[in-house]
């Protein structure tokens, strides 16, 4: 929690001084945990331990709270889309690298990713519009290398859009089960989920007995 605590000489009155990053970090814990619409704003306060009308100080409204977290996360997966893709050979090497890429993200952001699968519908038409072109624009690129491994013949499956689909909602399962405690690293599942893409996407390395 990014909060800072000073106590006035002589006072045992305890000033607490909230930052913006504060706010969107506790509405972030919260949204992921409760939900969107499960989380009131004087939870949020609470949990900073202040009066609900300082928050204002810091924010517009919840929704904006919830407009800037979604926003910035569908942004930030197209940009790590664009480094994963960039220097790669092929459309087997980018789309290894892609979904390693997208699947990383959503071990490692899990509240982020949690609140943007369940909760975008919350947003207001113009949000929601605007954030829909960015994941599709995420969602043809990544259709757009199977049609490309396709033509190529590297790549066998019937239908490319339904792969894309599979991959992409295969690797936001990550979000919900995934634990940094667990068995394996989160690179070590990017790795594995990534080779599983291939397969969804029907390449078969020539390696293969």
């Amino acid at each position: 929690m990014v909060m800072t605590r000073s106590q006035t000489a002589g006072s045992r009155e305890t000033r607490i001084t909230v930052t913006r990053a504060a706010v969107r970090e506790t509405a972030l814990t919260l949204f992921s945990e409760r939900g969107y619409h499960g989380t009131a704003l004087s939870q949020i306060a609470a949990e900073l331990g202040v009066r609900t009308p300082s928050l204002y100080n810091h924010m517009n409204s919840k929704h904006d709270l919830l407009e800037a977290i979604v926003t910035e996360t569908t942004e930030q997966v197209w940009a790590d889309y664009e480094i994963a893709v960039e220097g790669s050979v092929g459309p087997v090497d980018a789309l290894r690298r892609a979904v390693k890429a997208y699947a990383l993200r959503h071990a490692l952001h899990r509240r982020e990713a949690l609140i943007v699968s369940r909760d975008i519908a919350s947003l207001d038409s113009e949000a929601y519009e605007r954030v829909l072109r960015l994941r599709r624009r995420h969602e043809r690129a990544i259709r757009a290398l199977i049609d490309d491994g396709v033509r190529d013949g590297l790549f066998h499956v019937q239908t490319p859009s339904l792969a894309s689909f599979g991959i992409l909602e295969m690797c936001v399962s990550i979000a919900r089960w995934f634990r940094e405690d667990g068995t394996m690293s989160a690179e070590e599942v990017a790795d594995q989920y990534s080779e599983f893409a291939l397969r969804l996407a029907g390449f078969q390395s020539p390696d293969a007995s």
